[in-house]
């Protein structure tokens, strides 16, 4: 499943919430936890209201720390800091991974104001963007970061097309190592939800495109059936669901009914802030939900 994981800090405590879900996946899979700080150039006095690691001194020390916490305790665990003050930490992260060659980069994401500036202009929605690498997304539990329950279930939204399938497998890898269920999702939209030239047409021609939508979600419900059965056939549990609605809404609703541990899906990663959050479905999950999100990079 995983060899390698590499966990970005910041030296907050908030950041450190993504430390028990890499843990656990790291204790499962017998890999190896590098724990990474990149020291910030002219980095600001506080961050998240807590004192900012401005020097590699400070930084190793702070790692040295984190190693010692209980949540990793039996784990073979490394630490790298980045000595070079540079400008943009998101790409020194995405360098590093080609240098480390980790399989999962885990994070956490957290923030003020908004939905949209949850991840607008931040380190985690840049490295998505830049990367290559799968990156887990994982937000602060009010419940507290140490608290976890068991896994039982991974929703893993598709959409037919061949180039999404590519996260599949790592969902498959994930459930049938925890032993959960796997849950497959695909949403067709309604007329209203539809963009572009599909919004276009919907206007010119609503009825042929209200049988078109619904001709799409039959079609939908024999493809996740066929994924479902060859799962089912490998060993994984596996449930399928066709829905209608905004595809992300229907992603964060459907993980929030069946309480999932976790949503598995691919992104395409465009670059850029804008490019990111305009029509993204990722993106907008991520914003809305509060389970990990496991982000599979997609080249077509």
């Amino acid at each position: 499943m995983f060899h390698h994981l590499l966990v970005p800090l910041d030296g907050s405590r908030l950041s450190e919430s993504s430390l028990p879900t890499a843990a656990r996946l790291a204790r499962k899979a017998g890999a190896v936890l590098t724990l990474m700080h990149v020291v910030e150039r002219h980095a600001p006095a506080a961050v998240h209201s807590e004192r900012h690691l401005v020097n590699a001194g400070e930084a190793s020390a702070y790692l040295s720390e984190v190693v010692r916490m209980p949540v990793l305790a039996g784990l073979r665990v490394e630490t790298h800091v980045h000595e070079a003050g540079v400008r943009d930490v998101a790409k020194s992260i995405n360098d590093h991974t080609a240098e480390f060659t980790p399989d999962l980069v885990v994070m956490s994401i957290h923030g003020t104001g908004g939905a949209r500036r949850l991840l607008f202009g931040t380190i985690a929605q840049q490295v998505i963007g830049l990367g290559a690498t799968p990156v887990l997304l994982v937000r602060p539990s009010r419940e507290g970061a140490e608290q976890m329950k068991e896994w039982t279930l991974i929703v893993a939204p598709l959409d037919g097309k061949p180039v999404h399938e590519k996260s599949l497998p790592l969902a498959a890898e994930i459930a049938a190592a925890f032993s959960c269920r796997l849950h497959l999702l695909m949403v067709i939209p309604n007329p209203r939800e539809l963009t572009g030239s599909e919004k276009a047409a919907s206007v010119l021609m609503p009825a042929a495109t209200r049988i078109k939508l619904e001709m799409d979600r039959a079609g939908a419900g024999e493809y996740l059936s066929a994924r479902a059965t060859e799962l089912n056939a490998s060993g994984v549990k596996t449930a399928c669901e066709a829905a209608r609605g905004d595809p992300a809404r229907a992603i964060v609703r459907t993980a929030r009914r069946l309480s999932a541990d976790m949503v598995v899906m691919g992104t395409h990663g465009r670059a850029g802030t804008e490019a990111f959050w305009e029509g993204s479905v990722a993106a907008r999950v991520i914003a809305r939900s509060r389970v990990p999100l496991l982000l599979v990079p997609l080249r077509d």
